[in-house]
Parts: C-alpha cells; sequence; structure tokens
C-alpha cells in the first residue's frame, strides 16, 4: 500500500465540552466512520472509578480499547497523568502491527504530567517501519520548548533518516513556534501548512480560534488535509478531529 489516513484528536477524556455529557459512544461511532489507518489521541481514559459509578454506559474497558474495537487490531497506551480515581494518557490505534512502543516521560511539572507515545509500526509492503509519535505539550511556553528539544532528540537519536515519522498531536502552541524545532531542523512538514498555509484552527470546538493541534510528517506526500468542524464533531469534545490522506514518498 502506498496510502494512509490518519487522525489526531484531544477527545477530551470522553466528555463533551465543559463536561456537560458523556460523548465516548457517539465519538466512536464518528472515527469509525473515518476508518482512518492510524488514530492519535490525547487525553484518553485508562481507567476512573467514580465515573465508572455514576455513568451507567461507562466503557467496561479503557477507553483505547473501547474505541479500538475490531476496526484497529493493534493500539498503545501511554499513561501519564495518575490520581487517586484512576488514569489518562495518549493513545496509538493502529490497523497495522505495531512491533515496538515506549511512552516517555516529558513532565516538567508534578502538576501537569506529559508523555511522549512512540510507536513503531509494520506497514505491509513497506521496507521500512512506520514511526508514529503521539504528544500533548504543556501549557506553558518554555516548558512546551523543552519538550519539543525532547522530541527533536529522540528522533535524531532512534529514527533513521529514511523511515517515514508522523507526528500527531495537541501541541498547544497557539504561538505557531513548533514548526521552527521540527520542520527546519529534522525535515517535517505539518500538513495544513503545506496544504492551507497555515496550521488549522482547532479549539475550541464551537468557534475554533487557536491552532493547537498539528499532523507533521516526513517521507509522506500530503494528497488531503481536513479539519472536522462540524457540529456532529464539534459536540464531542473541546477540540475538533484533523485527518490527512498520505501518500508514501521514497517508496519500494
Amino acid at each position: 500500500m502506498k496510502t494512509l489516513q490518519v487522525v489526531t484528536y484531544n477527545m477530551h477524556k470522553g466528555f463533551s465540552r465543559f463536561q456537560r455529557e458523556l460523548s465516548v459512544h457517539d465519538l466512536k461511532d464518528r472515527l469509525q466512520s473515518l476508518s482512518a489507518d492510524v488514530v492519535f489521541l490525547q487525553e484518553v481514559v485508562g481507567s476512573h472509578v467514580r465515573h465508572a459509578r455514576r455513568y451507567g454506559n461507562w466503557p467496561v474497558s479503557p477507553q483505547y480499547e473501547f474505541l479500538a474495537d475490531q476496526l484497529w487490531s493493534d493500539y498503545a497506551y501511554g499513561k501519564n497523568s495518575v490520581y487517586d480515581a484512576g488514569h489518562h494518557g495518549n493513545a496509538i490505534l493502529s490497523k497495522y502491527t505495531i512491533a515496538r512502543w515506549v511512552n516517555e516521560d516529558i513532565s516538567m511539572s508534578r502538576m501537569e504530567r506529559r508523555g511522549l507515545l512512540h510507536c513503531e509500526i509494520e506497514i505491509p509492503g513497506w521496507d521500512r517501519p512506520l514511526h508514529c509519535i503521539n504528544v500533548h505539550l504543556g501549557l506553558f511556553g518554555h516548558w512546551r520548548k523543552r519538550q519539543l528539544e525532547v522530541l527533536r532528540h529522540r528522533i535524531e537519536r532512534l529514527v533513521p533518516r529514511y523511515d517515514p515519522v508522523i507526528i500527531g498531536g495537541d501541541f498547544n502552541d497557539w504561538r505557531l513556534r513548533a514548526s521552527r524545532h521540527l520542520a527546519h531542523v529534522l525535515g517535517l512538514q505539518e500538513v495544513f501548512e503545506n496544504v492551507h498555509g497555515r496550521p488549522a484552527r482547532t479549539f475550541p470546538s464551537m468557534l475554533p480560534l487557536l491552532h493547537l493541534d498539528r499532523i507533521y510528517i516526513r517521507g509522506f506526500r500530503v494528497k488531503l488535509a481536513h479539519a472536522h468542524e462540524d457540529r456532529r464533531w464539534a459536540r464531542l469534545s473541546d477540540h475538533i478531529a484533523l485527518s490527512a490522506l498520505l501518500e508514501r514518498t521514497e517508496y519500494q
């Protein structure tokens, strides 16, 4: 295969804006309707005993397993934030085999736990693994700068130059500075910048103003980039979902 469809989404722990209602069931339907090959999710709940007691339709399995169901055969979960009631973090869902994965702690404060979830995925017919890195960066600029340095060093150390790379997630980068660390230094490109000239506006979901969520790539050509701004998506979280159709370059 030569093309991949990917999605990134901050799912707000499976709740609608302001946590007014549980949205994870509708989210499952919307995600499955896209049938993406790889899905990057942030703020995914692994366990929450109080929510399980309060909501009669709270999923029995962790949210990443519930969402993966039978469509995404492989998944990885990086537990970042742990509290008395449970824990949440980032997850990657994949239709193809996740051969290896690791979650690197990039927290800059005990009050805000963050991680980089790095998966190597085996795509049929590809001679090189696909490196997928799921990020959710900090709220403060000096924290994000240090976290981007960690991300850059990780790629430089562990990702061979000719291996394909996709980085998806919530960068919290309303000042549009992430590309200086990624695009210019590592040869990555942001898919919406490539197609539309600037990153997509993704927050808040009902009236997107801030460019927080991104998809960076290397070793691909962008065929389509879409921000899912319609009301069916906007009511599911405080962010909107981004999807991209990518064509592999340097393909053998």
